[in-house]
């Protein structure tokens, strides 16, 4: 009969919002090839059996997406600031590179950004799709640079003949290096220290610099 109240207990027990989270940890920590199926039933909710693991998410594949779009609709905001048009555009920059890097280095979760680190390896085909996600996050990431930056030379805020697409580069490039870092151990003040240093390539290019 003990056995019978455990058995009927555990889908109550069984928290599947907490079992995405501790899923996208895994998945963050790790990356999705790296992940195993076994890493993520010992991970998930002390321990799931093979079956209620499919029964509810499916595949590996299947929760993966969910983690991402977890994370997506998370830690993620913290570049979404680059669409605000309320802030100054050079503002705008400054504030995604700061937030992204403080929640890169904060405790609580893995070190970096699980969009950032998606794109370390890329092996198989079927593994490009199962990224297509987090892709298409740094693509709207890097568009969010280049709409700054042109909002910049459109107001005159920076030179009309500021290189957009290049200078969108610089701060994407540091934005991408970012996880790299925040992985090694650098730390967090050292990182608030570049980020205003990078902005001065903002300044290099503004309209009322002095020559």
């Amino acid at each position: 009969m003990g056995f019978g109240m455990a058995t009927m207990g555990r889908p109550r027990t069984f928290d599947r919002d907490k079992a995405v989270e501790q899923a996208m940890y895994i998945f963050w920590q790790n990356g999705y090839e790296s992940t195993s199926l076994s890493q993520l039933k010992a991970g998930i909710a002390s321990g799931i059996s093979a079956p209620s693991f499919y029964a509810a998410f499916g595949s590996k594949e299947a929760l993966f997406q969910e983690c991402v779009q977890r994370y997506l609709s998370t830690y993620a905001q913290v570049t979404e600031c680059l669409w605000n048009t309320t802030l100054t555009p050079r503002d705008a920059i400054e504030i995604a590179l700061r937030n992204s890097a403080k929640m890169q280095c904060e405790r609580g979760h893995p070190k970096g950004c699980m969009v950032g680190l998606g794109v370390m390896s890329a092996p198989s085909e079927e593994h490009v799709t199962v990224i297509e996600p987090l892709t298409r996050s740094r693509a709207r990431t890097r568009a969010g640079f280049t709409a700054c930056l042109q909002r910049g030379v459109d107001s005159g805020e920076l030179r009309a003949d500021t290189d957009v697409r290049a200078l969108s580069t610089v701060f994407d490039a540091f934005l991408l290096g970012l996880p790299t870092l925040a992985r090694d151990g650098v730390r967090h003040n050292v990182l608030e220290t570049a980020i205003t240093h990078i902005m001065s390539a903002w300044d290099a290019a503004a309209a009322n610099r002095h020559t």
